[in-house]
């Protein structure tokens, strides 16, 4: 079969399972497991070699690892010391030898027992980085302890080949077979020569930025990985410990996010191909075989890495529901296991059918992950939604202003209302944000402002303003609508999140409602101006204009706001009148500016 045949076969299984499963809200990983299965063996059988595939794809992973690493600026890692040295190396330790002990009693030997427990404890960086990404939980606290966690697992990958290695030179001596392991000189070379090129890097990428060529660029970007693997790999180590090192040193470089822009495709259809190629080594006979002892492991291994991660992540100062969303999503084996037990099996330290059993856990496990943590989202939403803690009582209502929404605009206008001595009643919808901004003496009762019984609890029938500094847009319509209908005479002063939420705002009768960024922007264009070259008054008058002619166009939007042609003709015509205005001036060239 061609090069090209096989490329169809892996890009049509994926282009055809990948949405299927994703209408039916699976995770995508899932659906490229799923395509692996449908082309492998396990299905049509259409590719016949999967542990190549697999080996070939490994670069997703490697490409992953480099991302990861542009991301971890050497500052950024410190931040995150403690969910990765704490919460990283006991989740390793603890399930390591946990899951060794109750392999060692089923009848395993120590030896294996250990190799075994270790390459188990391991969870999957590619699949678990992608469900998290694909839900945007990376930055919750959750996500950010599974991260740290898996930053450690990567890392302490490391020593683990190297010590399966260095078994394997001393089991290929003993049977007469030649092994060779890490190599310390070459390591340190390797060290060295990283050391170095952190210097030279940024004046190399410089050099072919200048270019003005994007695909080398995009070539430099993949070099760079490749090489810095290729190098780790000589040494006896793990090449994505190479890509990762390489991307930490120049994650604090002005080509970052261009390094990463032009990797991310290469890296989402490797990772891609990795779990295909995993879906294809799935033996489905053996769990046709004996479905009890396989499921039972599955479960087995799953339910272990939960219950010695929730203690341990609570022993890390995450909350409960934090902990358990931790435990659940690093639930599964990983594809280091895959890696480790290739190399223990061809250096005869794990037999073949043992390492072919814990394969299959390792995937069945990763194929659950997603149902799991689906299940698991559900029961702890409906959990915090039974244990929310009641609404702040509000016994004195004779405030003459309600702020609804205490974020960054509430707390500025409360702030100059503090300063004249006017009584005001904040509400917040957050409770987490309320204890925050209590514990710096501000006074915030904790309500939801869209419920008319709340309103009516803060006073706002009786008060002579609302200020509506709601951030979300659905919201803040809706309290402006109860409260139009049910105390007409309050004065309602607003913020607008976007212009098409200003004109919703005005249409539905509010007395004063300004854009969050109108006059920021406005000021940073002034600035902006001035420092082409205009002089300090033409740009205070350009923006004055500007900002003139910005209202006049609003109130003609406002007009026509519901009919779509008539309001796609205003806003045309006011971007002409906009150019017509302002034709005249003089135009500023970059080389003539005074910079300030």
């Amino acid at each position: 079969m061609s090069f090209l045949t096989e490329a169809l076969i892996f890009l049509g299984a994926a282009v055809l399972v990948v949405p299927l499963f994703k209408r039916f809200g699976l995770s995508s990983v899932l659906g490229y497991l799923g395509a692996g299965l449908l082309i492998g063996q396990p299905g049509l059988g259409l590719i016949k070699d999967a542990e190549a595939v697999l080996h070939f794809a490994e670069i997703g992973v490697v490409l992953l690892l480099f991302v990861i690493g542009l991301e971890l600026q050497p500052r950024r890692l410190w931040v995150m010391r403690r969910l990765v040295f704490g919460l990283g190396s006991l989740q390793v330790a603890i399930t390591a030898a946990t899951i060794a002990g109750l392999l060692w009693l089923l009848g395993l030997e120590a030896g294996e027992a250990s190799l075994l427990g270790f390459a188990l404890a391991l969870s999957s960086t590619a699949f678990v980085l992608q469900l998290l990404g694909e839900q945007s939980k990376l930055n919750q606290i959750h996500g950010r302890a599974a991260f740290g966690t898996l930053l450690l697992q990567d890392v302490a990958v490391i020593p683990a080949i190297a010590v399966v290695n260095l078994l394997a030179v001393g089991h290929a001596e003993n049977s007469g077979a030649d092994h060779s392991g890490p190599q310390p000189l070459l390591i340190l070379a390797v060290l060295a020569g990283a050391v170095a090129l952190r210097y030279l890097l940024r004046p190399l990428l410089r050099f072919v930025a200048t270019s003005g060529v994007r695909e080398l660029f995009t070539a430099a970007a993949l070099a760079l990985v490749a090489g810095a693997a290729l190098a780790m790999g000589q040494a006896g180590l793990s090449m994505g410990l190479g890509a990762f090192v390489a991307g930490m040193m120049v994650a604090d470089s002005e080509y970052r996010h261009q390094l990463e822009t032009d990797v991310d495709p290469f890296k989402g259809l490797l990772l891609g191909l990795f779990f295909i190629a995993v879906g294809m080594t799935v033996d489905l006979g053996l769990l046709i075989r004996e479905p009890l002892t396989i499921i039972g492991l599955t479960v087995g291994l799953m339910l272990v890495k939960i219950l010695v991660l929730i203690p341990v992540a609570r022993l890390q100062a995450l909350s409960g529901t934090d902990a358990v969303r931790t435990a659940i999503v690093l639930s599964q084996g990983g594809e280091f296991a895959f890696v480790l037990l290739t190399a223990a099996v061809s250096a005869g330290l794990v037999a073949n059918a043992l390492a072919q059993t814990a394969v299959l856990v390792v995937t069945l496990s990763m194929a659950a992950t997603p149902l799991l943590v689906a299940l698991g989202d559900r029961m702890l939403d409906q959990r915090t939604r039974r244990e929310a803690r009641p609404y702040d009582r509000i016994d004195d209502t004779a405030s003459r202003v309600v702020v609804a929404g205490f974020g960054r605009v509430g707390q500025i206008v409360a702030r100059v209302l503090t300063m004249r001595h006017i009584p005001f009643t904040a509400l917040e919808i957050n409770p987490h944000h309320v204890d925050f901004v209590r514990s710096y003496g501000n006074e915030v009762f904790y309500g939801d402002a869209t419920r008319l019984d709340v309103l009516r609890s803060a006073g706002v029938p009786n008060a002579r303003a609302l200020v509506l500094a709601v951030g979300n847009e659905d919201a803040s319509l809706k309290i402006v609508e109860i409260v139009r209908a049910t105390c007409p005479n309050v004065a309602i002063l607003a913020r607008a999140t976007t212009r098409n939420h200003e004109l919703k705002l005005r249409e539905l009768g509010v007395d004063f409602v300004l854009r969050d960024t109108l006059h920021s922007s406005l000021r940073l264009a002034r600035e902006l101006l001035a420092r082409m070259g205009l002089p300090d008054e033409e740009a205070a008058e350009a923006v004055a204009r500007f900002e003139e002619h910005d209202a006049l166009t609003l109130e003609r939007q406002f007009a026509v706001f519901r009919d779509e042609e008539a309001f796609r003709r205003a806003t045309v015509s006011a971007r002409e009148e906009l150019k017509e205005l302002f034709a005249e001036d003089a135009v500023v060239e970059p080389g003539d500016s005074a910079s300030r």
